[in-house]
């Protein structure tokens, strides 16, 4: 698989998971909410800077 492919599925799994978090856990709670979405966005980073980026 191209490494373009990998980073687009890698990105569509980080907006699944944030998605997925808002609309379970944090629909009426906007700064827990926002607060969770900078920690998945940050972690997803850790992980591609980590991990994929070569």
């Amino acid at each position: 698989m191209g490494r373009q492919a990998v980073v687009v599925l890698y990105v569509l799994a980080m907006v699944g998971v944030v998605v997925g978090l808002d609309v379970l856990f944090f629909r009426h709670q906007f700064w827990e909410r926002l607060t969770v979405n900078v920690g998945v966005v940050l972690v997803f980073g850790a992980f591609y800077f980590r991990f994929l980026k070569q």
